[in-house]
């Protein structure tokens, strides 16, 4: 797979995701200025510096003598402000594998992924990876450059879908590594023992991190749309079965409906912030709308 950011977007997909933020719904912690509210009180809120204007910053913080000085945009920073940590938790066991046309589940993974470091480092906030199949295979810590997206990119590049997953485990191990509150954003298609995987989110919330899940699925995964018999074949344990899905669908359209209510329901009563996301959208596209949407609501 091709390495970079720019080799994972091309410039008008990168054009769909200019002037998109993404924001923490809760306090976080960090050491550069940014647009996040901070934990801290007393005298952080002593005026620091200045930094360039940014589509989503508050046109209350325009520095107007600035301006008429130098005529160009700055916004004023204090001490209680710092930036975001954003760490992404990217799911490379075999299943992720599963690719029935062109691009597989961990291949839109990582493009995904391409576009929220994109839209977290333009603005000077940190992104950091961790990526997993049966164990942490891969830990970068949250920087705020280009040339560390690149590095992300390039590691997750690097990497194939392999081995089993140890999703709850792997998450839990994750988040005892995570010292200071953070968004946590996980892309997995959550084959797994469900209740174990949500215990381990309950963790990071435990801790006053932000979560999203972005549930990563193939269209036939989720309705089985195949028009004769096939052999179906775990790509994680091997196992192979023979079925007729025209026979099947229904009942298995049913189980899939419950196996993503389930996750819907537990997450909104964590506050996780829960999305399916179908591998036949553009994942500009899909960020695009959901960052508006997340936006809108709070």
């Amino acid at each position: 797979m091709k390495e970079g950011l720019h080799h994972l977007l091309l410039p008008h997909e990168l054009q769909k995701l200019s002037g998109l933020t993404l924001q923490s719904r809760y306090v976080v912690e960090g050491s550069l200025a940014g647009r996040h509210r901070s934990p801290l009180r007393g005298a952080s809120t002593e005026f620091a510096d200045h930094r360039a204007y940014f589509p989503g910053d508050d046109p209350k913080r325009l520095d107007w003598k600035v301006l008429g000085r130098t005529d160009r945009y700055f916004v004023r920073r204090y001490e209680d402000e710092t930036n975001l940590r954003t760490y992404l938790i990217v799911d490379r066991s075999a299943s992720m594998g599963y690719a029935p046309v062109a691009m597989s589940k961990y291949q839109y993974a990582c493009r995904l992924a391409a576009a929220l470091g994109y839209i977290v480092i333009k603005v000077r906030d940190s992104i950091g990876l961790y990526l997993y199949s049966n164990q942490i295979d891969v830990a970068l810590g949250a920087r705020n450059s280009f040339q560390h997206l690149n590095t992300v990119l390039r590691v997750l590049g690097q990497h194939k879908p392999a081995n089993k997953t140890n999703t709850a485990q792997t998450l839990h191990q994750i988040a005892d590594s995570i010292q200071r509150r953070a968004l946590i954003i996980l892309l997995s298609d959550l084959f797994d023992d469900p209740e174990g995987i949500l215990k381990a989110l309950a963790h990071f919330r435990k801790q006053h991190h932000d979560v999203i899940l972005f549930h990563i699925l193939d269209q036939t995964e989720l309705d089985l749309s195949f028009n004769r018999p096939a052999e179906f074949i775990d790509l994680e344990t091997d196992e192979k079965l023979l079925v007729d899905p025209r026979g099947v669908a229904p009942t298995y359209r049913a189980a899939v409906k419950k196996f993503l209510d389930h996750y819907q329901d537990s997450c909104n009563q964590m506050k996780i912030d829960y999305r399916l996301v179908n591998t036949k959208q553009e994942p500009e596209t899909f960020l695009k709308a959901y960052l508006e949407e997340r936006k809108r609501c709070g």
